[in-house]
């Protein structure tokens, strides 16, 4: 669940173009069948060759990217193998986990809830979340905090959710119960001025799932399953641990560990639970719901008024659009052009916007790009995470990310 570093969408070009001939042998690449050809992205070629670059010098066990168009897979790449003891290849089936990316779920809640009136963005998350009166807040008021401020990373909260990171044996993957977040509070502050400036916050996330689930009295999980992931067919998408039917599909992780005399790479547990952090990172699914929630946010009915309709059922596309204007820039003193909005990533090019999110949870990365006006859209994940370099590994990974923004809107 860290944050997206900023950089200039420029910063891939090199790589792209130097891994734009590169074609190992762990790489497969495939076509759909009908797809048109010229219909493809012109830098696809090259970004699949950087993404084989990073995932080689990152020791990546495996990753898979896909490329569409308004719900339609034009082409996908897979790197490596998926599943390291069965030697099979990242498949399109798979379930992944998507991390953060869950965040936008949460974002398109907390609008629909708006959109029926049952709340406004400018309320201030303690009417909804009194225990948040036990944060310091040196800036002023906690009630000057409002809900469209914790959408747009500008309410000032810390960016992790749990403290504990030594890998000891007691301490749980991430926190289970509210009541320990609850705990922590006295002991955390608000860290700038709010509304002032960007600062990433995973348990914001948390506090505006809160907010859907005292005003529907359901939880988040129930309520993102009846009102976006079944409305939309996305069938196979869940939190938590695996249903029973799609528990083989489940794809492990890896982490790449350095000791004092050798670098290794460790399987992560297959099933973890993300616990209460479940509204901000525990979105699992196949690339293909993926691909079916773009084509919601674009807009991409095909001309079928019935999909039309169900599409302005789960979320109005202008309210989509206004979660695409940007609130903050994402560097402070920057320009808009890299900016945050209402729970999306910006990248603007020339005249185009690139709408998007990142993720990163428990082995897998993750990102999701498209252009709402073209419905063009990549969405890619990896299986590995390297911990023995995290400096070179993080900013090669802000480097792909950035790259796969700039695929959308050459």
């Amino acid at each position: 669940m860290r944050a997206l570093v900023p950089r200039t969408i420029r910063t891939l070009t090199t790589l792209v173009l130097a891994a734009a001939a590169a074609s190992p042998a762990v790489a497969q690449r495939r076509v759909r069948a009908g797809a048109a050809t010229q219909a493809l992205p012109p830098q696809w070629s090259a970004f699949t060759g950087a993404f084989d670059a990073y995932a080689r010098e990152d020791g990546i066990v495996g990753g898979r990217v896909t490329v569409f168009r308004g719900g339609r897979v034009l082409a996908e790449h897979a790197y490596g193998v998926g599943d390291r003891e069965r030697g099979t290849p990242p498949d399109a089936q798979a379930v992944y986990h998507w991390a953060s990316i869950t965040k936008t779920l949460t974002a398109i809640a907390i609008m629909q809830l708006r959109d029926r009136g049952r709340l406004t963005l400018d309320d201030p998350i303690v009417r909804y979340v009194p225990e948040l009166r036990q944060v310091h807040d040196s800036f002023g008021a906690i009630d000057a905090v409002t809900l469209r401020m914790l959408l747009s990373h500008s309410g000032g909260f810390q960016n992790p959710t749990w403290p504990y990171r030594n890998g000891r044996a007691w301490e749980p993957f991430e926190p289970t119960r509210w009541d320990q977040l609850v705990a922590m509070m006295p002991y955390q502050e608000i860290g700038f001025a709010p509304g002032s400036r960007f600062g990433y916050s995973n348990p914001a996330f948390i506090y505006l799932a809160r907010v859907v689930e005292q005003l529907t009295g359901e939880p988040w999980a129930v309520y993102v399953q009846k009102n976006i992931w079944t409305p939309l067919g996305m069938t196979r998408s869940f939190v938590g641990v695996s249903p029973y039917h799609l528990a083989g599909l489940r794809a492990p992780s890896y982490t790449v560990h350095a000791d004092s005399d050798r670098v290794h790479t460790d399987a992560n547990p297959r099933e973890f639970d993300p616990g209460i952090t479940i509204p901000n990172s525990g979105w699992n699914a196949p690339t293909g719901d993926l691909v079916t929630y773009v084509a919601f946010l674009t807009h991409a009915d095909g001309g079928d008024t019935a999909v039309a309709h169900r599409y302005d059922g789960v979320l109005r596309h202008a309210t989509l659009e206004e979660m695409w204007r940007p609130v903050v820039p994402l560097t402070a003193g920057g320009s808009m052009d890299e900016a945050f909005g209402l729970s999306f990533y910006l990248y603007r090019r020339g005249g185009t916007t690139v709408v998007g999110h990142t993720g990163e949870q428990s082995g897998f990365r993750s990102f999701l790009y498209f252009d709402p006006h073209t419905m063009l859209g990549v969405v890619g994940v990896v299986n590995t995470t390297n911990e023995a370099r995290p400096d070179a590994s993080n900013q090669g990974w802000d480097a792909l990310t950035h790259g796969a923004a700039a695929l959308v809107a050459p």
